[in-house]
């Protein structure tokens, strides 16, 4: 049995469902897995008692969560020690060839910034929360969503998340802590 832990930063709440969602697929394996707020991570949690860690953030305005960043370079020591994954969830996952490039690039300045090399990092979609935005915010998503030919009708929320893609990545993150026997 593995043992996964699963750390993730969230502003609007979709990567929070990610990462209960990356937890619930690890678990359903018979694996253990612990799962932690970026913000809200123990000072004595020890990577040492991981076979392998996921940390997922969001990125908005070019930036993941400042939790994340200070989980990532506070930790770096154990994740460059175990199998670790990065999860980056944003609306430009969704997006075109040259939206998907922003994101993957935002990852980049991330992982050098931290210093962390992560085996697998994996770009999701995120979602438009329409409901739960300011007048303002609303109105800049909703055109930038006209400008993408994504979703606009503003009186829902969008889910872009592909949950199969996901899937795909949690078995090879489980393959790269524990290979199959030879």
């Amino acid at each position: 049995m593995a043992r996964y832990l699963v750390v993730y930063g969230t502003t609007e709440g979709q990567t929070r469902r990610i990462a209960g969602f990356l937890r619930d697929r690890l678990a359903a394996h018979g694996d253990s897995v612990s799962l932690h707020d970026a913000t809200l991570v123990p000072a004595e949690l020890d990577l040492a008692q991981f076979d392998g860690v996921v940390v997922a953030g969001s990125l908005h305005v070019g930036r993941h969560q400042t939790a994340v960043e200070h989980f990532v370079r506070t930790q770096l020591p154990g994740l460059q020690r175990l199998p670790s994954a990065f999860v980056s969830v944003s609306l430009s996952a969704a997006g075109d060839e040259e939206d998907r490039a922003g994101a993957q690039l935002c990852v980049d300045r991330f992982l050098a910034a931290t210093g962390w090399q992560p085996q697998l990092v994996e770009l999701a979609a995120g979602a438009f929360r329409y409901t739960e935005y300011d007048f303002f915010k609303r109105w800049a998503l909703k055109l930038i969503a006209k400008q993408k030919g994504a979703p606009t009708d503003t009186g829902g929320d969008w889910e872009l998340t592909d949950w199969a893609a996901l899937d795909a990545f949690v078995q090879r993150f489980m393959r790269l802590v524990a290979p199959a026997p030879a």
